[in-house]
C-alpha cells in the first residue's frame, strides 16, 4: 500500500527564500464558524485583526469559504492601512477536507505570493514555532500533524466525525451519550452520564435524549459541548467518565505516537535528539488532568523526551509564523512576544 504523506509543506515553506524589504505579512485561520485574519509590521512588531464567517469547505461550500478568508483579509489590511500589493506573502490555513480547492480559488483572485494550507499545517506552526514537533488537535473533531528534524511531515486523523475524530469533543459527546444508553438498558454500569444527558438536553429521559441526535438533529457542536459534563462528572470520579478519557487519550495517543515515528522525531530512525514539542490545541483539553495525564502517558510511552504542552497562542499566530518563514524572516520574530501582542490585538 502506498503511504505517502497525507499533508505536504508547500516549496515556499519546505525552501523560503529570503525577501528582501519584506515588512508586511499576513496569515489567516479559516474555521467551521469564524475566520481570523492578522497582519504583521515586521518593523514595528505591530499585528492589526480583521474578522470573517465560517470558511470550512465542507460546511459552507467553496464560494462562501473563499469570501469569509478574503473578506478577513481585507479587513485586516484595511486595519494596518495597507493594500495587498505591499504583502510580502500571505499563509491561509483553512479547515476542510480539500484544501486544493479552497487554494485554487485563492490563487485565481489574488497571486502565487499567496499559500494555502490545511489547518493542521498552521496548528503545527503554533504549536512549535515552525521546528521540529507535533502538533494534536482536539476540538469539536481532532486530527495530528509533526514535521522531524529532516523536514518529514506526517498526518493521522482527521478524518471527521463520521470516520474518525477520535478523542475530540464530538467523539467523547457521543461515546457519553451511548454510556448513558446503556445505562438506561441495563447492558453497562451505571453512571452519571444518563442523569447529565437528561438534564444538558432537556430531555425527560435518557432514551427521549438519544431521540434529539436523530430528530433534531443535534449538531456536530451541540453533542461535542456535552463532553464537558463528562469531564465534570471524570473529575468527581465518575469510573465511566474517567474511562472514557483513558479510551479517548489512548486511540488520540495511537495517531500521534504514528506521526512521531513516521515524522523520525523519536526512536530507532529519530534523526534528532528526541526532544520536541507536542503542543495540545484544542477545546476538548480543557478538561485538564482527566485528559491531559493519559495522553501524556501514552506520548511518552514512545517518546520519553516529548516536551507535551497545551498551546496558548492563538491558531492564527500559526498562519504569521508560516508567512514569515515563507519570506525568510524568521529571525526578525520572537514567538513569544508574537503571541502577547496577537492576544492584545484581539482584546482592543
Amino acid at each position: 500500500m502506498r503511504r505517502d504523506p497525507l499533508v505536504q509543506l508547500p516549496p515556499a515553506l519546505t525552501h523560503p527564500q529570503t525577501r528582501e524589504g519584506a515588512r508586511y505579512v499576513l496569515g489567516v485561520d479559516g474555521g467551521a464558524t469564524k475566520t481570523l485574519a492578522a497582519v504583521l509590521d515586521l518593523d514595528s512588531g505591530s499585528v492589526h485583526i480583521g474578522h470573517g464567517g465560517p470558511s470550512n469547505e465542507d460546511a459552507v461550500g467553496a464560494r462562501a469559504a473563499v469570501d469569509a478568508l478574503l473578506g478577513a483579509a481585507d479587513s485586516a489590511m484595511r486595519s494596518a492601512g495597507i493594500d495587498g500589493g505591499q504583502l510580502t506573502t500571505a499563509v491561509i490555513a483553512v479547515a476542510g477536507t480539500n484544501t486544493d480547492s479552497i487554494a485554487g480559488h485563492v490563487r485565481a483572485a489574488r497571486t502565487e505570493a499567496w499559500i494555502v494550507v490545511n489547518d493542521v499545517v498552521g496548528a503545527w506552526a503554533t504549536a512549535t514555532g515552525g521546528g521540529p514537533g507535533v502538533a494534536v488537535i482536539s476540538g469539536t473533531g481532532s486530527n495530528v500533524f509533526g514535521v522531524g528534524p529532516d523536514g518529514r511531515a506526517w498526518r493521522a486523523g482527521g478524518w471527521g466525525h463520521v470516520l474518525g475524530d477520535e478523542g475530540s469533543g464530538y467523539w467523547l459527546g457521543v461515546q457519553s451519550i451511548k454510556a448513558a444508553l446503556r445505562d438506561r438498558e441495563s447492558s453497562g454500569p451505571p453512571t452519571g452520564l444518563s442523569e447529565a444527558a437528561m438534564e444538558f438536553f432537556d430531555a425527560p429521559s435518557v432514551e427521549a435524549a438519544a431521540h434529539l441526535v436523530y430528530s433534531k438533529p443535534l449538531t456536530k457542536g451541540e453533542i461535542a459541548a456535552f463532553a464537558t459534563e463528562t469531564a465534570k462528572l471524570a473529575e468527581r470520579g465518575d469510573v465511566v467518565a474517567r474511562a472514557l478519557y483513558e479510551r479517548g487519550a489512548r486511540e488520540l495517543g495511537e495517531q500521534i505516537a504514528a506521526v512521531i515515528r513516521r515524522a523520525c522525531l523519536a526512536g530507532e530512525e529519530a534523526s534528532g535528539d528526541g526532544v520536541f514539542p507536542v503542543g495540545l490545541i484544542g477545546s476538548a483539553f480543557k478538561a485538564g488532568p482527566v485528559f491531559v495525564e493519559p495522553l501524556t502517558r501514552a506520548i511518552h510511552a514512545c517518546a520519553p523526551g516529548a516536551r507535551v504542552a497545551k498551546v496558548e497562542m492563538a491558531p492564527v499566530g500559526g498562519s504569521l509564523i508560516l508567512a514569515v518563514r515563507a519570506c525568510g524572516a524568521s529571525e526578525r520574530v520572537d514567538v513569544r512576544e508574537l503571541a502577547r501582542k496577537i492576544d492584545a490585538a484581539l482584546a482592543g
